[in-house]
């Protein structure tokens, strides 16, 4: 397969680097823990290897004249110091959108959102466990599923822009109303207050059978109850529209194979101007809103509503540094208002068994917020269901209140603050430039818009 010098950034992408600043990007972090402590030499080896097999982590983000766009990089990766969840510098981090790093017995990746979603992190983070354990001589683990062999050959199929492929010919947006947000005390912007919850998986799948409902739709409307409660308490006037950010991976339901950027979301909520919900009613309404959100239809027509936008012939002639600010704008006065929470729920991760015995937990953490005050990322795994909450916000309110009702409903939680995948062992990274084919800044990329 020919990697080519460079590429356009996908388009759900475009938002993270128009709205990146030294203080906020939309970062996140996977972690699995493993069953010894990290061996540093060899997580860098397994990382060098496993990147050969993942052409579309070799990309960074770069600044065209009319948008962004993604360039190769020529020099290799370097494992980072374990540290604070927050935005970090590319150009010190030698170009790289991602930072790979291990504390004890914890691996870590944090990713910047305009590299990948988290399926595709996900993927590239088991590979290179897995590549650590045949190098360590800890187990030799076959590819499949989440894991691929840093010794095939990758598709271009993992390298394509699936909204440009997947995308309508006609596409509208969805008007929304703003929704209702939780207030607090909010931190200095390098703080991120975190909580995890863990359950057995099998007590809360119970659960949700007996409702009548899947694992995320009743989670999502725990949650929605639970910030009804919150608002109930919280003084003064309030919008009436509580509501959760629920992303989408498009994979399955296109049917691609892609490692970049390839999700959506829907939004799930109740309006409580005429009263409250109950639990019941509220999996009710979530159980048939997502239903019909997530029709193909529904989904091809907001991807072709984006896609539009981007090849809008007057929208591309616009030079990118007049554009920035402007995208920047509407994000900062548009973007989170339409949710009260965002929920990500990565679902449950099968490893092979060869794997399975070495790593004992996985996490999924979401970083700071730009307006909300906070979020939840989910995965499961070996029958636990783990949950981490980030937030901005001092409060932990919400949190209290949704560990309660669990408890309430029957289900075991263990809870941990600050969360496990965000206690590091800190230390320096050391400074890496990134390196570009010589002579590749040529004034083609400009051109392409």
């Amino acid at each position: 397969m020919t990697i080519p010098e460079w590429t356009r950034l996908e388009n759900s992408a475009i938002i993270y680097p128009s709205c990146r600043t030294r203080k906020y990007a939309a970062v996140y972090r996977m972690s699995a823990t493993m069953d010894a402590p990290v061996q540093k030499e060899l997580l860098n080896s397994a990382l060098n290897s496993t990147i050969k097999r993942f052409p579309s982590f070799r990309f960074t983000v770069r600044r065209g004249l009319f948008w962004w766009f993604l360039m190769r990089l020529e020099n290799q990766p370097e494992l980072s110091e374990a540290g604070n969840l927050r935005a970090f510098d590319l150009k010190s981090n030698g170009g790289y959108m991602f930072k790979l790093s291990c504390s004890g017995k914890r691996i870590n990746l944090d990713v910047f959102h305009a590299l990948t979603d988290g399926t595709g992190a996900m993927t590239f983070l088991l590979s290179v466990v897995a590549e650590y354990l045949r190098i360590s001589g800890t187990a030799s683990v076959p590819a499949g599923g989440w894991v691929y062999s840093p010794y095939d050959e990758p598709s271009p199929e993992e390298l394509e822009d699936s909204f440009d492929r997947f995308s309508g010919t006609k596409g509208a947006l969805d008007n929304e109303d703003k929704a209702w947000h939780i207030k607090g005390h909010e931190e200095k912007p390098d703080l991120l207050n975190s909580l995890g919850v863990s359950l057995h998986l099998e007590q809360a799948q119970a659960k949700a059978k007996e409702m009548d409902c899947t694992m995320t739709e009743f989670l999502t409307a725990l949650m929605l109850v639970s910030l009804q409660e919150v608002r109930a308490a919280q003084p003064g006037k309030k919008r009436d529209s509580i509501r959760m950010e629920v992303p989408v991976n498009l994979r399955p339901i296109f049917g691609s194979s892609t490692l970049r950027n390839f999700s959506s979301y829907v939004y799930l909520g109740l309006n409580v101007s005429n009263g409250e919900y109950t639990l019941e009613d509220a999996i009710k309404e979530v159980k048939y809103q997502k239903r019909l959100y997530m029709q193909p239809g529904r989904l091809t027509r907001r991807i072709a509503a984006n896609v539009a936008l981007e090849d809008n012939l007057a929208i591309r002639c616009i030079p990118l540094f007049i554009k920035k600010p402007v995208i920047n704008i509407i994000n900062h006065l548009k973007g989170d208002n339409y949710a009260t929470y965002t929920f990500s729920n990565l679902g449950n991760i099968e490893v092979p068994e060869e794997m399975r015995e070495h790593v004992r937990d996985i996490h999924f953490v979401l970083g700071r917020t730009r307006k909300r005050s906070g979020q939840c990322a989910c995965v499961s795994y070996n029958g636990i269901l783990n949950l981490d909450f980030s937030r901005k916000i001092r409060e932990d309110d919400f949190e209290r209140v949704f560990v309660r009702k669990l408890r309430r409903l029957g289900i075991w939680a263990r809870v941990q603050v600050p969360s496990e995948p965000l206690r590091p062992e800190r230390g320096s990274d050391v400074v890496s430039r990134p390196v570009y084919r010589s002579g590749s800044l040529i004034p083609k990329f400009l051109l392409s818009f």
